[in-house]
């Protein structure tokens, strides 16, 4: 990292802030959250008066700070936290001690929040289990720092928000009761990438894609997450939630919010949000007896990745011998508007597949007439790719002529790389760190949005619930049972990424 202060092009300045992370010894601030503040407080996304104050049980400031600074040095090695580097930045930690069930622990909290350039502005950042944020938001009301007569307040929590519907909303009326909606920022790192984020510009700042994005021209969308990884360090957590939940109501659905939003009046974070509600009120409801017709799952058996052989999933540590949990989900979603009457949107993610990469691909309908029908193959499907790991950019599938003396077609693929030419695509947690500083909403998930997800997915997880099997697929491949099915009517079918 380069000692000279960085330029950030459009970068908004911050106001001084006493950032608090509850949880702050725990795995999402080492490994996410502590290399993403070294960053942005370098780089002036945060402001160099900030404070950060880590709420810490069971250790001293000395053992919570040499935690710090050594998973620093593990999980973010490109920062190069030599010693200077390393006491710039710890001048601006504080550590409070205590137990989050414990109410001296928020007095405290109060008295470690400074104020600073005239102002006590707090964020206080949940990184801890979903259990704890109600108690956390009670604490911080007892203790007078709801209230933003001194300086905004701001509460970050992490996903999951729930993990049906009924505890979505119990979640949401516990935070409401203490702090007011626009206090409330629902963290999804997902749609902190930059190339999610580029897709509002690549709809609304192109004339070219608004008289093609539509049911008229628009076969089908897929909207897809794959990963090579297994379950790692989160088997507990993923026992209980699954791919149905931990990807598609939360990540992938709101992707899909974005790819099918009417224009907002304005770009403001509840323009923005109000357009997507919208689509999310129009997704047709499932009866219970569609989930065998219109969602897949499936568990992965063990294999080889990249030569290397790996367990199954029931194999894994803390995964039960008889788990039936998914670690693959496809869902076939339909929005009931004028844009998009009839057009399938396949959402599917899984765990141990062939390749790591997340993709918007969008299929066109067939030419009506083909006019090389008789003496060359038939066209290739268009399609417009997003690709949104790796490698962002956007990609355009056509047909053409080979060169010689036939008329045989061949596929071309227009690249427009989004990040080359050496540009620096910011981490998902500065992006919506700097967010929440700022007070702009308009990457988070607000309120009704979170509930209405959660009814639409609702019958497949009651669906699914009681299971005892589940078919499985390969680790390291694309085999995955009935995932053909799902595509049926599909131009081209199931898209697999390359």
């Amino acid at each position: 990292m380069d000692d000279a202060q960085p330029v950030i092009a459009g970068a908004e300045q911050t106001e001084p802030a006493n950032i608090v992370i509850f949880g702050a010894a725990g795995d999402l601030t080492k490994r996410k959250l502590m290399p993403a503040l070294v960053k942005m407080i370098h780089c002036g996304l945060v402001h160099a008066d900030s404070r950060i104050i880590g709420v810490v049980n069971n250790r001293t400031e000395e053992e919570w700070r040499e935690l710090i600074h050594t998973s620093l040095n593990k999980y973010a090695p490109e920062l190069g936290m030599d010693d200077d580097r390393w006491e710039a930045f710890a001048k601006h930690l504080k550590m409070v001690p205590g137990d989050l069930a414990d109410d001296a622990t928020y007095t405290h909290v109060g008295k470690a929040v400074e104020t600073l350039d005239g102002r006590k502005n707090a964020l206080f950042y949940c990184a801890i289990p979903p259990q704890w944020y109600g108690r956390v938001a009670e604490g911080l009301k007892q203790a007078g720092l709801v209230r933003q007569d001194e300086g905004f307040r701001r509460i970050v929590i992490e996903k999951p928000f729930g993990m049906d519907l009924q505890s979505a909303r119990a979640l949401n009326a516990e935070l409401q009761a203490v702090f007011d909606e626009s206090q409330i920022y629902r963290i999804d790192h997902y749609l902190g990438k930059e190339s999610v984020q580029n897709l509002l510009v690549y709809r609304f700042a192109n004339s070219i894609m608004e008289p093609l994005w539509n049911r008229n021209y628009i076969d089908h969308i897929q909207i897809s997450a794959a990963e090579t990884l297994g379950v790692e360090y989160r088997a507990k957590y993923y026992e209980q939630s699954g791919a149905l939940r931990d990807m598609i109501q939360s990540h992938l659905m709101q992707v899909m919010t974005l790819v099918a939003m009417e224009p907002p009046v304005e770009f403001t974070d509840q323009a923005v949000r109000d357009e997507k509600m919208k689509v999310l009120r129009a997704v047709r409801r499932f009866k219970p007896r569609d989930a065998e017709r219109y969602a897949v799952a499936a568990q992965y058996a063990s294999g080889s990745i990249n030569g290397e052989k790996v367990p199954a999933y029931v194999a894994e540590p803390g995964v039960a011998p008889d788990s039936a949990t998914e670690t693959f989900a496809a869902v076939r979603f339909y929005i009931d508007n004028w844009r998009w009457q009839g057009v399938p949107f396949v959402l599917w993610s899984g765990k141990r597949l062939a390749k790591r990469v997340s993709e918007i691909v969008i299929r066109f309908r067939k030419p009506p007439f083909n006019l090389f029908d008789n003496h060359a193959k038939a066209p290739t499907p268009n399609a417009l790719v997003f690709r949104l790991h790796p490698d962002e950019g956007v990609f355009l599938r056509m047909n053409a002529k080979m060169p010689g003396l036939t008329t045989e077609l061949q596929r071309m693929v227009m690249r427009a790389p989004y990040a080359g030419d050496g540009n620096d695509v910011a981490e998902a947690y500065e992006i919506l760190l700097h967010d929440v500083l700022l007070g702009d909403a308009t990457l988070f998930s607000r309120a009704d949005e979170v509930e209405e997800s959660w009814e639409i997915v609702d019958p497949l997880l009651k669906a699914w619930r009681d299971r005892v099997s589940i078919e499985r697929y390969r680790a390291g491949t694309w085999d995955v049972p009935d995932i053909e099915q799902l595509f049926e009517g599909c131009v081209g079918g199931w898209h697999r990424p390359t």
